[in-house]
């Protein structure tokens, strides 16, 4: 995820100067973590991508006023929340699953070294427990894991207390731990054996 210092500094260049540069990197960074966050609420492929780009022209659009926002990031999230429940609520849409939609859950947007000894076989082992947690939980598990979030941040995305989001992240932990048997020395000494 971008940091809060380059977020901030992007936010001033194009409430200052309609810097279209700086709202492109903004769009570019920010897009694939809106987009996940929108599925969650319509589950759609389409839909989140039509909730992401209004969020991003509602920017550009009061891009004046954006020095007034203390937390963009937070802003973002909360205006793609409020966005997607407006869909729902005005097309009375029923959220609809294709192959598709599920594709963006099988990415990891930044592997680090940990990430690189897990194997793709595992990586789908764990894609099913997340997707097995309570709607709920799974959403913030992902904020807080994925989107790098802090509990604070996601508490008033959601409009929750930061103990709830807590205890939610707790619970997914343990239930994608007891869900899937993986013993570490075991992966690496095959990652090992397996670069040999």
């Amino acid at each position: 995820m971008i940091a809060a210092e380059r977020i901030s500094y992007l936010q001033d260049q194009i409430a200052r100067f309609d810097d279209q540069q700086a709202y492109k990197e903004l769009f570019v960074s920010l897009y694939g973590y809106l987009y996940n966050f929108a599925w969650n609420f319509v589950k759609s492929k389409q839909l989140s991508e039509e909730v992401v780009s209004d969020v991003f022209i509602k920017v550009w659009e009061k891009r004046k006023s954006l020095g007034k926002i203390d937390n963009l990031k937070i802003y973002l999230y909360v205006s793609a929340k409020n966005i997607a429940i407006n869909y729902l609520d005005k097309k009375a849409y029923r959220p609809f699953s294709s192959i598709e939609d599920h594709a963006n859950e099988l990415k990891s947007s930044y592997p680090d070294p940990e990430q690189l000894l897990i194997t793709s076989d595992m990586m789908l082992i764990i894609n099913k427990a997340i997707r097995q947690l309570p709607p709920k939980c799974r959403l913030i598990f992902k904020l807080v894991k994925e989107d790098r979030m802090k509990y604070k941040e996601v508490a008033e995305v959601l409009h929750i207390s930061e103990r709830t989001v807590e205890n939610q992240v707790a619970i997914a932990v343990r239930k994608i731990g007891s869900s899937i048997s993986f013993d570490i020395n075991r992966a690496v000494s095959s990652t090992a054996n397996h670069a040999k």
